[in-house]
């Protein structure tokens, strides 16, 4: 098995990367995805927020209100680190037991652990490449605006919440610049592919 990380800011293009990766025949698994999974009711990390957080942030239909737990913690970094406490090791189980689960299924797999915070949860699974994706500050904002509707100031907010680029480059193994054309993203991710086919070709 080949383990890649792929890490970027928000709306740098990791989802474009990854989805590209996969087309090649990569195993893709989403952290987002399963900070969803980890967090549904009955799981223990559902009753632990609860408990930290008050039934507040449960929402009529008896799951996690994402929005109103989001605005607790998103201007609050005492709670945002004590939800990442009971988030993050949660996420990291659960994507051991897929990536070992993809590794039985395919000894040669190539497996794309897609995780927005790898610097900032201390994500530690045993890495062959660490590749970040990287737009500047106001591409970023721009993209936000521009495809997720966010008005620009909580665009900014969101991108200037974030660990600076400089920590997630600082970790980078491989670069994919994405300030420039979906075709130059494609290309730059083509390469990375071929690269790794030869070196797993010569391993």
């Amino acid at each position: 098995m080949y383990l890649i990380g792929l890490t970027g800011g928000i709306a740098s293009g990791k989802s474009t990367v990854a989805r590209r990766l996969v087309e090649h025949g990569a195993v893709h698994i989403d952290a987002d995805d399963l900070a969803r999974r980890v967090v549904e009711p009955g799981k223990p990390a559902f009753d632990a927020i609860v408990a930290e957080f008050g039934e507040g942030v449960v929402g009529h239909d008896g799951r996690l209100d994402r929005p109103k737990l989001g605005e607790l913690v998103f201007a609050d970094d005492a709670a945002r680190t004590r939800l990442n406490a009971i988030v993050h090791p949660a996420v990291r189980e659960l994507s051991r037991k897929l990536i070992e689960r993809a590794e039985a299924e395919d000894p040669d797999a190539v497996v794309v652990y897609d995780v927005p915070l790898l610097v900032e949860a201390s994500v530690d699974h045993p890495f062959d490449l660490i590749v970040v994706t990287n737009a500047p500050r106001r591409t970023q904002v721009e993209r936000l605006v521009q495809e997720r509707g966010y008005d620009p100031i909580h665009a900014e907010a969101r991108v200037d919440a974030q660990v600076d680029n400089t920590a997630r480059l600082s970790i980078a193994d491989v670069v994919i610049d994405t300030d420039g054309s979906m075709a130059h993203t494609m290309s730059q991710t083509d390469a990375l592919w071929q690269r790794i086919r030869q070196e797993r070709a010569r391993a």
